[in-house]
């Protein structure tokens, strides 16, 4: 029988590592499914959702750990069941604004409040084009529950944008 697991890891980045990571999962009989794997903070950080024979887990950690014993931290946990997924409405959202502390705390406060689920979120600071001071911009696809609408979030969302200063775009997404 196949189980789902997410494998985490986190480590010092160097080339090769991604792939030391595939050939664990496929040691192991694994199947790599999905992935998010970056550079953040100068560190390796990553996550992938493997389907593999359930008495092979212990084969699929002992290889990951192998795969740097000092420097890569390695986690394995059960993935949901297909029954499990979010349901809701899709929604995007981005965000841009000069950046300053307390930008994803705001917006993550009115989200919760309104029970939206988050599904992805991705954040990044980069120069602003015009003055080179830094600026947010943040991307969140999202699962709104029944009975709530795009016009009620995209409302809650600018009640705050003059506090925090940025700007929100809204997009449907596809399911």
């Amino acid at each position: 029988m196949n189980q789902s697991v997410i494998l985490t890891v986190v480590g010092s980045d160097r080339p090769g590592l991604t792939r030391a990571i595939a050939d664990a999962v496929y040691a192991a009989g694994g199947n790599w499914l999905e992935s998010h794997l970056s550079r953040l903070g100068g560190k390796y950080v990553g996550s992938v959702l493997v389907e593999l024979p359930a008495d092979r887990l212990g084969e699929l950690e002992a290889a990951a750990r192998a795969i740097d014993a000092v420097g890569l931290t390695v986690a394995i946990v059960p993935a949901a069941r297909d029954g499990e997924r979010g349901q809701g409405q899709p929604l995007g959202i981005e965000i841009v604004g000069q950046d300053r502390p307390g930008i994803v705390r705001e917006v993550t406060t009115v989200l919760a409040g309104l029970h939206v689920n988050i599904e992805d979120f991705t954040t990044a600071i980069e120069g602003s084009a015009w003055s080179g001071a830094p600026l947010f911009r943040g991307r969140a696809k999202l699962l709104l529950p029944a009975g709530t609408s795009t016009d009620r979030v995209r409302e809650a969302l600018e009640e705050i944008s003059g506090e925090i200063m940025v700007d929100f775009s809204v997009q449907a997404e596809n399911a």
